[in-house]
């Protein structure tokens, strides 16, 4: 039996929890329409204004599976001023075979690159894409993955609202292709709980700092951001290379736009249940600079707002603000759906997706502390290395450094980065 006192404390728990999620839902259903939506009429011009040269940076480590799919449809484009750089980054499979072919094929559009070694404090990744920008001069980058998929119309859109809206930084919110029960469930509630760690239509508020995106399958960047930023380099380490460029482009000032893009980009981000915990496991512990507690305060977060409510339903102190959280849920996941096409009859079982999240998080956290590192893409980062990198304050302080630094006069200027490695190649068969 639970006691009065405790009672009186869970009942007013529960009203708090259910005062915040009627707070953050009716935000979101007021404000997330205006979120703007690339399949809108608008965005439809034959060219942007200006139609300014685009390069499309793809790098692939092994990824001969996707990486001619992703280069048809990037050649595909309606976008005329494209270039497009498919870089080859120490593959060991058919990928640079691949990336060669369609630089035959293609000459015009395509370039390929080829990395043959890692430089010391650098992620495979994030190499990659610095190499992308030292061999490419157009006014905007598209970072992207090796396995994304672009309808024909997908960049004119892009570009035509990153220029009207004056973006510097533009992420475009990919279709993720649900393939399976737990694509479904687990990608659902990643999208739902997100609502809480960044709300979408305050992205391009420059006051709401805390608000960032970024997303690997469609980073579009002016140039003139990239420089002030330094490039890469700054990031180099960075496990979340895609949020960390969010968080860095909003500290700056930068002016940050986020779209929705239903069907114009798509992508499967992993193979089944188990792999998209497997990427989760990889992306959660570097998204708290690899401490626990901050890992474990997201654990407590999962169950006070999204597994609590259910066990509130059995109480009677309780019940009604439970209901009242799991209708915010439900509608949110509807809102939501509706955008991502991700089916809202998941939202059902939004309680094993919640606990798919705990074991992800908690299993990132065992398994780099019992590395004491992180393995990926067959390299071997020490925690003490991550955490210089990929803490998700530094940017801020940085930032902080860099005004506190003009205001008495001191002229900033971008980080430096390597223009050239002796070990990297352009080639075209």
């Amino acid at each position: 039996m639970i006691g009065p006192v405790w009672r009186e404390v869970l009942e007013y728990g529960a009203w708090a929890v259910a005062g915040l999620w009627l707070w953050r839902t009716n935000e979101a259903l007021r404000r997330l329409p205006g979120v703007p939506d690339l399949t809108d009429d608008k965005w439809d011009m034959i060219p942007p204004p200006g139609a300014p040269w685009l390069t499309v940076v793809a790098p692939a480590r092994n990824e001969d599976e996707n990486i001619g799919a992703t280069l048809e449809m990037l050649v595909a484009q309606e976008y005329r001023n494209l270039q497009v750089l498919a870089i080859d980054d120490r593959s060991t499979d058919k990928t640079a075979a691949i990336v060669d072919e369609f630089a035959a094929r293609f000459p015009e559009r395509v370039s390929a690159i080829h990395i043959s070694y890692l430089p010391e404090g650098w992620l495979g990744k994030t190499f990659a894409l610095e190499v992308g920008i030292r061999n490419s001069a157009s006014e905007y980058v598209l970072f992207t993955d090796a396995d994304v998929l672009f309808s024909p119309s997908s960049l004119r859109r892009a570009m035509a609202c990153a220029v009207m809206t004056k973006a510097d930084h533009l992420v475009v919110l990919p279709t993720p292709l649900v393939k399976s029960r737990g694509d479904g469930i687990v990608l659902g509630f990643f999208q739902m709980a997100g609502l809480w760690v960044t709300r979408p239509w305050r992205v391009s508020d420059a006051r709401a700092r805390h608000d960032v995106m970024g997303v690997g399958a469609f980073n579009l960047v002016r140039r003139e951001a990239l420089e002030i930023l330094g490039g890469w380099e700054p990031q180099r380490m960075c496990v979340l290379e895609d949020v960390a460029l969010g968080q860095r482009m909003k500290a700056a000032g930068l002016r940050q736009t986020v779209a929705f893009g239903p069907d114009l980009v798509l992508v499967h981000w992993a193979k089944g249940f188990r792999g998209v915990i497997r990427a989760m496991t990889k992306n959660l512990f570097s998204g708290v600079n690899f401490q626990p507690l901050l890992l474990l305060a997201g654990c407590a977060f999962v169950v006070i707002f999204f597994l609590a409510p259910l066990a509130g339903l059995g109480l009677g102190a309780t019940m009604f603000p439970s209901l009242l959280i799991l209708c915010c849920i439900g509608a949110c996941y509807k809102l939501l759906g509706a955008r991502s096409y991700i089916d809202a009859r998941y939202g059902w079982l939004y309680p094993v997706g919640a606990a798919a999240m705990l074991w992800a998080m908690v299993r990132s956290m065992l398994s780099a502390w019992a590395r004491r590192g992180v393995m990926w893409r067959g390299t071997f980062y020490p925690l003490e290395d991550l955490r210089k990198h990929n803490s998700p304050f530094q940017w801020e302080r940085a930032a902080a450094q860099a005004r506190a630094a003009e205001d008495k006069g001191v002229e900033r200027s971008p980080s430096r980065v390597m223009a050239l490695w002796p070990a990297l190649r352009r080639r075209k068969r």
